[in-house]
């Protein structure tokens, strides 16, 4: 079974691989259903989409209609001001069949003029707060990429009492000094206040570059089932962190497999040896 843990003081006990619907960018209802299967397979209780991520509220809609109880719900708000975020929330909820979502997320806030729009007055943050206040969401949270995610968010959390970040944690990434020591600061303030960490680009092998695009993500993944399980094991030492599953269909079912066979007293793989061998780069430099 994949481990489960509460996902920060929300209280919601979550599998540590969270479902990343960003897979259903271009995905039919038809391949959709099938990956519900998978999911309830594996004891999936969680689900992370976005307005942005094409139809995928659209398509997960009829899942809510029939299994609303089986799912943490998370979704993502893109706006930056506040009538065009309120605007978003209210048409994902319409799209994904719900009156309420559990947690509402401001996405991709990734640089400091993004953050000062969204955080200021009249911003996104503004709507998120009144969709909680007005039971349309259940819990708030942040989003971003980039070198300075880390300080971005840090600073989300001094203004507002975010309920989960979300940001990249990969082994290229960690090799940058001053993102790790980020990372870490990061990490202790959401210990302190129960932040709910969901890590994502971790399966990132490197940029596609000029090579073709054989996967829907917007980097090329591991490939190697025994690359996957290392990835997905070595988040999973981190006890602090969830796994926001990779954006494509046909991979979910390796990192789940990889997930539900963690074991806690299994040493974990060198990553740096892995790094030199499968010439693994940064996608943020």
């Amino acid at each position: 079974m994949i481990p489960t843990m509460s996902f920060g003081r929300t209280g919601h006990i979550s599998t540590r691989t969270l479902f990343g619907a960003a897979a259903f960018d271009h995905s039919t209802q038809a391949e959709v259903d099938r990956t519900l299967d998978v999911l309830l397979a594996y004891g999936v209780n969680h689900i992370d989409t976005a307005a942005t991520y094409g139809a995928s509220e659209r398509l997960i809609g009829p899942w809510m209609a029939r299994r609303r109880r089986d799912f943490f719900l998370a979704t993502k708000v893109e706006e930056r001001t506040y009538r065009p975020a309120w605007e978003s929330i209210r048409r994902s909820l319409d799209l994904l069949r719900v009156d309420q979502v559990d947690l509402m997320q401001l996405h991709n806030v990734s640089d400091d003029a993004t953050w000062e729009k969204v955080m200021g007055p009249g911003g996104a943050a503004e709507a998120l707060l009144e969709a909680q206040a007005q039971g349309l969401t259940r819990f708030i949270g942040i989003t971003g990429h980039g070198l300075d995610i880390t300080r971005l968010h840090l600073a989300a959390l001094d203004r507002i009492p975010f309920d989960s970040v979300l940001l990249p944690y990969n082994a290229p990434l960690l090799q940058n000094p001053a993102y790790a020591a980020g990372f870490e600061a990061l990490a202790a303030v959401c210990r302190e206040r129960n932040v709910a960490m969901q890590a994502i680009k971790t399966l990132t092998r490197r940029p596609w570059g000029g090579r073709e695009h054989t996967r829907t993500t917007w980097y090329e993944p591991f490939e190697d089932q025994s690359d996957i399980d290392r990835a997905v094991h070595w988040v999973f030492a981190r006890p602090e962190l969830f796994l926001n599953t990779p954006g494509d269909v046909d991979l979910l079912p390796r990192v789940l497999d990889a997930a539900s066979r963690y074991e806690p007293e299994r040493p974990i793989a060198d990553m740096t040896a892995m790094t030199t061998r499968l010439e693994m780069e940064p996608l943020f430099t």
